[in-house]
């Protein structure tokens, strides 16, 4: 009889790089976490290397904002400083994965250029055009484009192809929901959007077709690893995708998810670490191959020692 296994090669890690940070600063929300300065990066990286990850997935904070999110494409930013900064450090030890989006960098915190109150697509797609190739340039294995925009696997395949980055993979948020879970990443980051929600461009958890072909079109994009997120509310869309496509399929154990487990624990109503061990399997067993996971080092380390 198989049985599933979690193993820390199955997890990847997140990591937020705060450019304003002097030192490490506690995410109220995520307790446990923190918005590294980027000289802090380094160690935190080593650790989850010795742990057994195999992946990390980069978020920036940058010092400054604007209205197209010029710094997400900044040869100086945030994220691009510290692709090279690991790159040169550990080389081929650890797959760097880049969240490409606008969120972080834009003063009105949404995922695209704003114009007249709505996103507009075409403007948005070229500037994940030059987020993407930055990143590449920089080092970056893999991108990770999660605005959910129309045509921006097609569009950052096509900007990585024309600079002969054609061995970066692309990671696609096919199946991104308009959800809950997210809140807390907000705060890590400051991305609340000042007006408005994203529900016009993520999508409705009652449709689970839609889910499905938002996926065969990233595929037939270019997409080279498509995702789910959430993971725990979306176990359902992990297994279809898993049973319909022959991609590799990441799960997003999101903020929310975080939160939830660790205010449990702290309260005394679950035991944490059995609580971990017992979801990501779950979400594992579901078929995700790749679980992106607040948990990814401390679950290493307790797997470790199993």
């Amino acid at each position: 009889m198989h049985k599933v296994r979690l193993k820390p090669s199955d997890l990847v890690y997140p990591i937020f790089v705060d450019e304003n940070a002097k030192v490490p600063i506690p995410i109220k929300s995520m307790p446990g976490y923190f918005r590294l300065p980027i000289q802090h990066v380094i160690k935190e990286v080593k650790q989850a290397i010795e742990q057994g990850i195999k992946a990390i997935i980069l978020f920036g904070i940058p010092l400054k904002r604007d209205e197209i999110g010029s710094e997400a494409f900044a040869m100086d930013g945030i994220i691009q400083k510290t692709i090279r900064n690991l790159k040169n450090e550990f080389s081929d030890q650890i797959v760097v994965i880049t969240d490409v989006c606008l969120c972080e960098y834009t003063t009105h915190g949404h995922c695209g250029i704003v114009k007249d109150g709505e996103i507009v697509n075409d403007p948005t797609l070229q500037i994940l055009q030059k987020v993407a190739v930055s990143h590449a340039q920089a080092g970056a294995d893999i991108v990770a484009p999660s605005g959910m925009i129309d045509g921006q696997v097609k569009s950052i395949r096509e900007a990585l192809d024309d600079a002969d980055f054609n061995h970066v993979g692309i990671m696609a948020y096919s199946a991104k929901y308009a959800s809950c879970f997210y809140s807390p990443f907000r705060e890590a980051v400051e991305s609340k959007p000042q007006f408005g929600d994203r529900k016009s461009y993520q999508m409705s958890y009652g449709n689970p077709d839609e889910a499905l072909r938002e996926m065969e079109l990233d595929i037939s994009e270019g997409a080279d690893i498509i995702m789910v997120k959430p993971a725990l509310p979306y176990l359902d869309i992990i297994y279809r995708a898993k049973s319909k496509f022959r991609v590799p399929v990441a799960a997003y154990n999101v903020s929310g998810e975080y939160a939830m487990v660790k205010a449990a624990a702290q309260m005394g109503w679950v035991d944490e670490k059995a609580a971990v061990l017992e979801i990501l399997t779950g979400i594992k067993r579901a078929g995700a191959d790749l679980i992106i996971t607040y948990f990814a080092k401390d679950v290493g380390l307790r797997l470790n020692q199993l």
